[in-house]
């Protein structure tokens, strides 16, 4: 048997958590010295009250070392193997807890997997593990299919402010857009695990409408795409951006997510994303 870790910037449906059995991980929030596990210790709406309210910007950590090991300790105890999918290692610490455990663990069938990418983009990734798997693809094949997933799935994003990003730290190639947007909207993308800046747009909306033509752009309307949006506290701007990309792409899956307090925390309520990848590439056509 095969077993699906992942974390819980995923931002799963919780009924496709359930459908396959995945093991989520939860990452850490820090208000202050109080320490919440993200997904259990503070719902979504309560981490945007307090990060609005905060005075201070909360900051956010890894998984211990020791929770990987205590949950991939009992996942093979049985001798099922495991597929462990995270955050990019290029803005999260995640990764080297996962692979640090399973050091521990020498005999443990582990593959621990980079996505490069985070929330929607980690999303599409542990859904598509999670049907192969269920249509009975061996751990190898799977893999296979992730890291194809890694090189190719589309991620594009716009926020209300650079403010989060630049405070986190996890700004990266988008360092260079500060101090120059005063009433600029970004579109900044994954580019190998990091952020990156790609256009500059004078407002929100022109930025969203922007953002899709991109991925249009990306990937042609016609070829068959699996589509995820993610919002921070807008779900109205995310319904609506789901049914504008089911209109323009030829979407075989399309899922809605709500952006929770890890990744929320580094780009600030308002936020909206896009993920694509093909099912050529998932199929490795």
């Amino acid at each position: 048997m095969i077993k699906i870790v992942t974390d819980s910037t995923a931002y799963l449906p919780e009924e496709i958590v359930q459908r396959y059995g995945i093991h989520v991980i939860p990452l850490n929030v820090l208000f202050g010295n109080r320490i919440y596990k993200e997904g259990l210790d503070l719902s979504y709406e309560q981490f945007y009250q307090k990060l609005a309210q905060a005075k201070n910007l909360p900051t956010t950590s890894q998984p211990a070392v020791g929770e990987f090991y205590d949950l991939y300790s009992e996942l093979t105890r049985d001798g099922s193997e495991v597929i462990s999918i995270h955050i990019s290692s290029k803005i999260s610490g995640t990764i080297d807890s996962a692979l640090m455990a399973c050091k521990e663990l020498p005999d443990a069938l582990i593959s621990v997997v980079d996505s490069l990418s985070t929330a929607i983009g980690l999303e599409l990734m542990v859904i598509a593990a999670a049907e192969a798997v269920s249509a009975g693809q061996s751990r190898a094949e799977v893999v296979a299919m992730l890291e194809r997933m890694a090189r190719e799935t589309r991620l594009f994003f716009v926020v209300d402010t650079l403010e989060y990003l630049q405070k986190g730290g996890r700004i990266g190639g988008a360092a260079a857009l500060v101090g120059t947007l005063l009433n600029v909207k970004p579109i900044l993308c994954f580019k190998d695990g990091r952020i990156e800046a790609l256009e500059k747009v004078r407002t929100k909306r022109k930025a969203v409408n922007r953002l899709l033509d991109v991925m249009v752009e990306e990937i042609g309307s016609d070829e068959p795409v699996r589509v995820a949006i993610g919002h921070a506290m807008a779900p109205e701007e995310g319904q609506a951006l789901l049914e504008r990309a089911r209109s323009r792409l030829n979407c075989t899956a399309s899922y809605l997510a709500q952006i929770g307090p890890v990744i929320g925390t580094h780009a600030g309520p308002g936020a909206l994303g896009m993920a694509a990848c093909t099912e050529r590439v998932i199929q490795g056509e």
